[in-house]
């Protein structure tokens, strides 16, 4: 079973999977913001706000599909890029949402391994395998299996478990946001963010905004909780972050308004622990108020673009704001006060010049 790689293939597809997301999640969230309609006609009357949303619409809609050639072709490389994208459309097609998407990219790839070492054909034909056999056969035997076996029980599993979630009440809706809120956060964007972020996706194709909304909010506050920490800290008379710790805020505040996580992760390496626990806790409020206010972003990413595209775009600023203050708060009280001595060192360190001399080649 290790062999198989189940989780492994998984992260590889989500890794291309993220900036179709990004593309997509921004085109629509600027348009619908700007007033553009998502279901535009683009071969009647539209405006420009019209085809920004339409795009994004278009490209989020097919996210089953590039899950499945994601999955295929980490399992089978280039072969299982046909096979994947077929089925994946296959599932599309009959409703299995994301869930069938990620089963079909899994049947698609091993299919095509399978075809690879079991069917022999003349040699005349072996230039036919990738061109031809090898897509048809995968193609056929995964499309109708996704057709017939596999779709049925999908659709009742994402029916039941999109009941189950419909109605949770407010203290399971609390423990909900507050599992979303620590899992999304811990990791800064890596292997449990995106295991949350697939279960999430697959929630939102059946119609439920509200966990991939949690999520994606957390990923939002955490950078900019870490910048305003640098500011509440000063409060409590403290420096908690070194020179070089200030200058990366520079740039992981403004990337953290559009929901890229990842700029904090340098600052958290320095600390890892006091960066986890704060992160960990102000995703686990921002999470909580997120999903029992019931913020419900119709897009699965763009940060604070997100916003325009709730119901009640006041309950996702809230819920960024609890989330921002909270991490801020805890990183500035439980960090380690940093003195204008060891500040100094570390400087030093940093703009220590390079003598021509020193260096050796071997």
């Amino acid at each position: 079973m290790k062999k198989l790689q189940f989780k492994k293939h998984m992260l590889t597809a989500i890794s291309y999977l993220i900036p179709v997301v990004c593309g997509a999640g921004f085109l629509i969230s600027i348009g619908m913001a700007l007033g553009g309609d998502a279901g535009a006609d683009l071969t009647g009357t539209f405006g420009i706000w019209d085809v920004f949303a339409r795009m994004g619409a278009l490209g989020l809609g097919l996210l089953p599909m590039v899950i499945s050639v994601g999955i295929a072709f980490s399992i089978a490389d280039k072969p299982g890029i046909a096979p994947g994208l077929i089925i994946g459309l296959t599932a599309n097609a009959i409703d299995a949402g994301f869930i069938g998407g990620i089963l079909g990219g899994y049947l698609a790839g091993f299919l095509v391994v399978f075809t690879l070492k079991h069917v022999k054909v003349p040699s005349w034909a072996k230039g036919l395998m990738p061109t031809l056999i090898i897509p048809f056969l995968a193609s056929m035997i995964g499309g109708l299996i996704m057709v017939y076996i596999i779709g049925v029980p999908i659709s009742l599993f994402t029916n039941l478990l999109t009941d189950l979630l419909n109605n949770l009440g407010t203290s399971s809706l609390l423990v909900f946001g507050v599992v979303i809120g620590i899992l999304s956060g811990i990791d800064y964007g890596g292997p449990i963010n995106k295991t949350v972020f697939a279960f999430v996706l697959a929630m939102q194709a059946e119609g439920l905004n509200g966990p991939i909304t949690a999520l994606q909010l957390v990923n939002t506050a955490t950078p900019i909780g870490f910048g305003l920490a640098y500011f509440v800290a000063k409060f409590f008379k403290k420096n908690i972050y070194t020179t070089v710790e200030v200058e990366t805020l520079k740039s992981a505040v403004p990337m953290g308004v559009i929901n890229i996580v990842e700029g904090v992760i340098p600052i958290v390496m320095n600390d890892i622990v006091r960066g986890i626990i704060a992160t960990a806790i102000g995703g686990a409020a921002g999470g909580a108020v997120s999903m029992v206010l019931g913020a419900d972003a119709t897009v699965p990413f763009g940060g604070v673009l997100m916003l325009p595209t709730m119901s009640r775009p006041w309950v996702g600023a809230l819920a960024l704001l609890v989330n921002i203050l909270v991490t801020a708060i805890t990183l500035a009280i439980i960090k380690k006060n940093i003195t204008q001595e060891e500040m100094d060192i570390q400087t030093e360190v940093e703009e220590e010049e390079i003598e021509l001399g020193d260096i050796q080649v071997f």
